[in-house]
């Protein structure tokens, strides 16, 4: 049973990703959650506020400065949202990946949420930051739209989108995406990847339609044995070629707001593209 009873969220300071805390605050009141605001204190945010010494750091209100920097007006109801939830703000030092993933363990999160942009964070999450974190933890990991400015409405999740490659790590993944859709009465389409049935030759590129029908007859079938075996019965996507652009592909036809994956920074198929899917996709 999927039961996030505790969310990590590392915030940034002073450019916080306010997406990720509205869609944080979302969980949290669906599933009863509590909220660990993590803050990993480096010398470039003491440099636009953060208090320097532990007394300082102990009187400031994370949270407080985060809602009055707020410029849009949703973003100023961000108090309200969180006001009836139990959030637990943490200011550490230290490295930011090996912190995040520490805390993680130490207060026994369910889900780890992170911003794919920020001040910190711009230039690194995507590399060196989120590459550890999703190394060194067992914990699932929610990340933020890879977008520099999405359309601002209300997040929800109505449709989920679950990328599969018929390795280990499916079942596990499919199993959250299940329970996630179902807690939020959302649908679920399952989409699967082929290789690239294209061949390129004399006259340009042309499609094998001998090998194409291989290829998805063999997905199809896998996609109904994991199915049986979960005991779902679901929507399927199957595309061929690129994965990143496919699952994006994928996740505008089912008009997907989340995707769940069971990829790692490194590693094969899926797991090879987790960044670039986390690029690719302008969805969490």
């Amino acid at each position: 049973m999927l039961n996030i009873k505790k969310i990590l969220l590392p915030v940034d300071f002073p450019n916080t990703s306010l997406r990720v805390i509205h869609q944080a605050a979302t969980l949290a009141h669906h599933f009863n959650s509590e909220i660990v605001m993590l803050h990993v204190v480096t010398a470039l945010s003491q440099a636009t506020g953060v208090p320097e010494d532990d007394a300082g750091l102990a009187g400031w209100d994370l949270l407080s400065e985060i809602i009055s920097g707020a410029r849009e007006p949703e973003d100023r109801l961000l108090g309200s949202e969180l006001a009836d939830l139990t959030i637990k703000r943490m200011l550490v030092k230290g490295n930011v990946a090996w912190t995040i993933v520490q805390t993680a363990q130490k207060e026994k999160a369910d889900l780890i949420m992170m911003p794919s942009h920020g001040h910190t964070f711009d230039q690194f999450l995507l590399g060196s930051v989120t590459a550890k974190v999703l190394n060194w933890t067992e914990c699932p990991v929610w990340t933020d739209a890879h977008v520099e400015k999405a359309p601002m409405q209300e997040f929800a999740v109505r449709h989920v989108l679950c990328a599969v490659d018929f390795t280990a790590h499916n079942r596990k993944a499919v199993s959250w995406a299940v329970q996630m859709a179902a807690k939020f009465g959302a649908s679920l389409t399952l989409a699967h990847v082929t290789p690239s049935t294209e061949l390129w030759g004399p006259g340009g590129n042309y499609v094998n339609p001998k090998f194409k029908e291989v290829l998805v007859g063999d997905a199809s079938k896998h996609l109904a044995e994991l199915q049986q075996d979960i005991g779902i019965k679901t929507d399927v996507f199957i595309g061929s070629g690129d994965v990143p652009a496919v699952l994006s592909q994928a996740a505008e036809q089912t008009k997907a707001d989340l995707l769940v994956t069971g990829c790692r920074p490194y590693g094969l198929h899926l797991r090879t593209h987790g960044y670039a899917i986390i690029c690719a996709v302008p969805i969490p």
